[in-house]
């Protein structure tokens, strides 16, 4: 019955032969949590974290201690000059606007040198949609250059740089809902040598979400001048509510923190919201949930694998990120698998999904996740748009038994109408 769950034997004894080759993998998802470990009880313990920085600050939020404790803690930890962590950032997206809005204007361009953006950043620069509030609608200019073979190429960019002035160079580390590979540290590092080598003032910003904890290093180490993603994915830890973080150098997140607030109001207010406790703890069990993230991921890639189905990244792949893909085939597998996701899950297991249209996407998308946050993607998730070949885009598992538990459920559910 595997406790009480009723899957199907053949993929409980699967689900054996899964776990014993993934012993290794698991060292090294290990490993790296024990370094974003010490890095984050560092940083707490230099900023001398105290109970009182948990309190609530109402109003405009002038002097909150907790919450500039907050700042340095993520600042210190990416190794950058200074940090914006609010719960007024609603999303990811969200802070990937704000970041935009206030370092580009009119006139301006920027480049995105990872190809195309995900869909909903695609209404947000104007390329999709007729908003008069879009990046393009205000007259700053967008181009992308695309990968070669999963990477940058390098050589278009250079040449694109030293053509006519860039002020800001974009690289989405993750995916989206393409079926290119994640963007790892190592090529992030290459492409801003290069971009270095023909101009030293371009900003250079990278779209972290999916990837905070998973590799060793993050993209501010490595060269990149801002980094922007949201809490409700891996530094949320489970635990925050609501927020998205803006790092980098100091006087570029001044300019945004301008377009946060108010100009020479900056990051001198804002509310908290009550949340300083669940950010600080959130950020303290990060490193723990991106690596059951990652445990969960390698054992649903190496199960769907066995089952037949294309996967990517491989269970044994190097990592970037904490999604994983499955292309399953026909728009019933990936209804039924979102079915299973959600019937595997700890809060509203009851409700089935459906395909729906959705803001912000050009197709109609099933999507899975009874989290204890809303859209919480550090918690298992899952989703994908009705068109072939049917790709789920998966992530999350606050712990691997739970993240375990939920895809052997989704799998049980597919099996049954194969």
């Amino acid at each position: 019955m595997y406790f009480g769950y009723n899957i199907d034997e053949k993929l409980v004894k699967l689900a054996n032969e899964v776990q014993a080759e993934l012993v290794e993998v698991f060292k090294n998802f290990e490993k790296n949590s024990m370094i974003a470990s010490a890095k984050v009880l560092k940083a707490f313990q230099d900023c001398q974290l105290s109970t009182t920085d948990f309190a609530e600050v109402t109003g405009y939020g002038y002097y909150d201690g907790g919450r500039n404790k907050l700042e340095k803690c993520y600042a210190d930890i990416f190794k950058a000059e200074d940090a914006l962590v609010r719960p007024q950032i609603m999303s990811g997206t969200h802070a990937l606007n704000l970041a935009f809005t206030g370092l580009l204007k009119y006139g301006d361009t920027f480049i995105s040198i990872s190809g195309a953006p995900y869909d909903s950043l695609k209404t947000i620069i104007g390329l999709e949609g007729n908003s008069k509030n879009s990046m393009i609608a205000n007259g700053i200019k967008y181009e992308q250059i695309e990968l070669v073979n999963d990477d940058f190429d390098i050589e278009a960019i250079q040449k694109r740089l030293q053509q006519s002035k860039v002020k800001l160079v974009e690289i989405q580390r993750s995916r989206g809902y393409s079926h290119r590979k994640s963007l790892s540290i190592a090529k992030i590092e290459k492409v801003c040598k290069a971009i270095r080598e023909v101009d030293k003032d371009v900003i250079i910003m990278v779209d972290n979400c999916y990837g905070d904890f998973v590799e060793d290093k993050e993209p501010i180490e490595v060269g990149a001048d801002i980094i922007v993603a949201s809490l409700m994915k891996n530094l949320g830890g489970g635990h925050a509510k609501t927020g998205g973080y803006i790092i980098g150098r100091k006087d570029l997140i001044l300019d945004i923190a301008e377009r946060y607030s108010a100009p020479c109001l900056g990051k001198d207010i804002g509310a908290n919201f009550n949340e300083n406790l669940n950010f600080f703890k959130g950020l303290y069990m990060a490193p723990e949930a991106v690596c059951n993230s990652l445990k969960t991921m390698a054992f649903a890639s190496r199960m769907l694998e066995k089952l037949g189905f294309d996967v990517d990244p491989l269970f044994d792949e190097e990592r970037t990120d904490i999604i994983q893909t499955i292309n399953l085939g026909t728009a019933e597998n990936l209804v039924n698998f979102c079915k299973g996701i959600q019937f595997g899950s700890p809060v509203e297991s009851y409700v089935t999904p459906e395909p729906c249209e959705t803001p912000g996407y050009a197709n109609e998308e099933v999507m899975a996740g009874g989290s204890f946050i809303s859209g919480s993607t550090i918690e298992l998730s899952c989703d994908g748009p009705m068109e072939a070949p049917f790709t789920a885009y998966m992530q999350g598992g606050l712990t691997y038994e739970y993240g375990k538990l939920g895809i052997m459920i989704a799998l049980n559910e597919v099996l049954k109408q194969i």
